[in-house]
């Protein structure tokens, strides 16, 4: 089965291992990668200056793709929010795996809306709250719910009970971060001087003038990193704050959670299907209660703390690329 993988984003083959990469990228990647075998060829198109191969893997550059897709026979085409590819190869099955929510407003200025109007589609959504929130005005041939899956690089083999009194940011998004450092340098650090919050996916330059001044209350931005270093802090760490702003399925509350990380959080999009209040993380109603949580995990003694690192990893379980593997692998056998 010759199967194409779709991501019009700048990223090849050897991309995996750089840190500015984003969620959607490395989710095509680590799919692709472990999906190809004697039963699947994999191609994955992307903008890139080259062809790379590997075994059962063709990362081909897109405007090639375009240029000859005459030369091209796939079987299915799984395209990452952009349906105008299908436009070029009529016989193919056609799959939209939709990471993002598609205003119409959006679809129109794009130009996207017409393409999906015209191919007979099949619209994979990464939650629950993404399909929800995607207009029916679509028409979609079929709707299917398939997770995102938990990177190999975040399963902990040893957990660790022996953590330090810190948290996590590593949300990109800046929306609630001003609250947050505000409550940490007025709340937290006030009451417990050797906590530390580290802030990860925020660009450290904008933050440049103001550094040193976090920096006295523990707040320490490190910007985007490669995930053994997320992993490494992760896994020493006490727990993650993850409001829930805008988030469609939040890869970085799996990976906190596999990593024994309980996610606190306002509860809000897809993290309300991801975080169950009081086992796999807390839901709080607004940011005075966020910095009593924090206080209150701080406090925890040693039982409770290894009760919610349990809850945690074993909440991420069911993310395991093995088992969302299963249900790419029934799609694609669905005739």
């Amino acid at each position: 089965m010759n199967i194409l993988f779709h991501c019009p984003t700048k990223f090849d083959l050897n991309s995996i291992s750089n840190s500015m990469l984003g969620g959607i990228e490395t989710l095509n990647l680590e799919l692709c990668k472990n999906l190809s075998s004697k039963d699947y060829n994999i191609y994955l198109s992307t903008i890139c200056k080259k062809v790379i191969k590997r075994k059962n893997l063709i990362n081909i550059p897109i405007t090639k793709l375009k240029k000859e897709n005459h030369n091209y026979n796939f079987d299915y085409i799984v395209s990452s929010n952009d349906p105008n590819i299908f436009n070029l190869f009529r016989d193919s099955k056609k799959i939209l795996w939709m990471h993002n929510t598609l205003a119409i407003e959006k679809a129109l200025r794009k130009k996207k809306l017409l393409s999906i109007i015209k191919n007979k589609i099949t619209a994979v959504f990464v939650s629950k709250y993404l399909e929800r929130k995607t207009s029916n005005f679509y028409f979609f041939n079929r709707k299917i719910i398939i997770p995102n899956f938990l990177s190999n690089k975040f399963i902990v083999e040893k957990r660790n009970y022996k953590r330090k009194n810190n948290f996590i940011w590593s949300v990109q998004r800046e929306k609630g971060l001003k609250e947050t450092l505000n409550i940490w340098v007025n709340y937290i650090y006030p009451k417990n001087k050797k906590t530390k919050l580290f802030i990860f996916g925020i660009d450290k330059n904008k933050f440049r003038k103001l550094k040193n001044y976090y920096k006295k209350y523990n707040i320490i931005f490190l910007g985007r990193v490669k995930k053994n270093k997320l992993k490494r802090t992760y896994k020493t760490s006490l727990g993650m704050i993850c409001l829930g702003y805008d988030e469609t399925f939040c890869l970085n509350a799996i990976e906190a959670n596999a990593c024994g990380l309980p996610v606190i959080t306002f509860g809000e999009t897809a993290l309300k299907d991801i975080i169950k209040n009081n086992y796999n993380g807390f839901i709080v109603k607004d940011y005075k209660s966020l910095s009593f949580k924090i206080l209150e995990l701080i406090n925890k003694n040693q039982a409770n703390r290894n009760k919610y690192i349990n809850n945690s990893i074993r909440s991420s379980n069911k993310y395991r690329f093995n088992k969302i593997k299963k249900k790419w692998i029934k799609l694609f056998n669905t005739k």
